[in-house]
């Protein structure tokens, strides 16, 4: 019972402050580590996949260790729901994709740019439209119900408390240097392309979990399965346009950043489009918590024969 544990853990309390949170901790040692980069182009190569290796290795060593260290009981069971919580977040997604429809929907789009800015994505927002605000926001529901829900549940029932933490690191390593600009193309290529690597499961199972969630909720869940497949493609990431375009055709909408990517051949969306996303995600969340939590239970019972 501990996903669905962790989970009412995160409806009911969300994110603790940073300086509780080992995501936050793993920023701090991520932002250490590329202050003290190298310069030249292949020293930065070989120092990006040393802290990508070195941080995955360190932070997997420790959940192992705590996971360890808990006895099996009731007591532990609780300790251990909250070691996944902190891995996955779905309360302060939702919140955030909330406080942006609202400031949409009362016309407040210098409050709507800084919201999303703020919370979900890191483009330039300032001449953003009312639309296209929208669909940012949207776009962030889709991929971080992969990013931060879907991927750390799957590794979790794969391989514990550790494999769900390296997990976190590396995405939360992508996050901050996974970029292709100067400063980054070297010395963040090896997150992002074990980023990449960790997935490409998470990412298509997510988009699976959209169209099914559309059809229960009344969208459109075939739409969003073809526009899954159809336009994925179109995103620099392998794996991002998975659930953003499942997202897009299960709304009936586009899903657009300029000069980089439409998905779906609807019309851009309206601010009450976001709460659509969020129901559609919200199903999509109850049946990954389903499925996570039935693959546990199995793996658990084969290990006791």
């Amino acid at each position: 019972m501990i996903v669905p544990l962790a989970f009412l853990i995160d409806l009911w309390l969300g994110d603790p402050p940073n300086a509780w949170h080992p995501v936050a901790w793993m920023g701090h040692i991520i932002a250490w580590g590329k202050r003290r980069a190298p310069v030249t182009p292949q020293e930065r190569l070989r120092y990006g996949r040393g802290l990508i290796v070195l941080g995955s290795l360190g932070t997997g060593m420790i959940a192992w260790a705590v996971d360890r260290a808990l006895p099996n009981n009731r007591a532990d069971a609780l300790v251990r729901a909250v070691l996944l919580k902190l891995a996955l977040s779905w309360h302060g997604l939702r919140g955030a994709a909330t406080e942006i429809e609202t400031a949409l929907k009362e016309k407040e789009l210098a409050e709507a740019r800084r919201l999303v800015s703020w919370h979900l994505v890191s483009r330039d927002v300032g001449q953003l439209d009312a639309g296209q605000v929208a669909s940012a926001a949207i776009e962030s529901v889709a991929e971080n119900l992969s990013d931060s829900l879907v991927a750390p549940l799957l590794y979790y029932v794969a391989g514990g408390l550790p494999a769900a933490w390296v997990y976190r690191f590396v995405n939360t390593a992508d996050a901050m240097i996974g970029y292709r600009d100067p400063e980054h193309a070297e010395l963040g290529q090896g997150a992002a392309r074990l980023d990449d690597v960790l997935n490409t499961i998470p990412s298509r199972l997510t988009a699976l979990c959209i169209a099914a969630a559309a059809r229960v909720v009344g969208e459109d869940g075939p739409g969003a399965w073809n526009t899954a497949l159809g336009d994925h493609a179109q995103t620099d990431s392998p794996n991002a346009g998975w659930p953003m375009g499942a997202m897009a055709g299960a709304l009936g909408i586009s899903l657009e950043k300029v000069d980089h990517y439409q998905l779906g051949d609807g019309p851009a969306p309206q601010p009450g489009d976001i709460g659509r996303a969020l129901r559609v995600a919200g199903v999509a969340t109850a049946a990954a918590l389903v499925g996570a939590t039935l693959l546990r239970w199995l793996l658990a019972r084969s290990e006791t024969r």
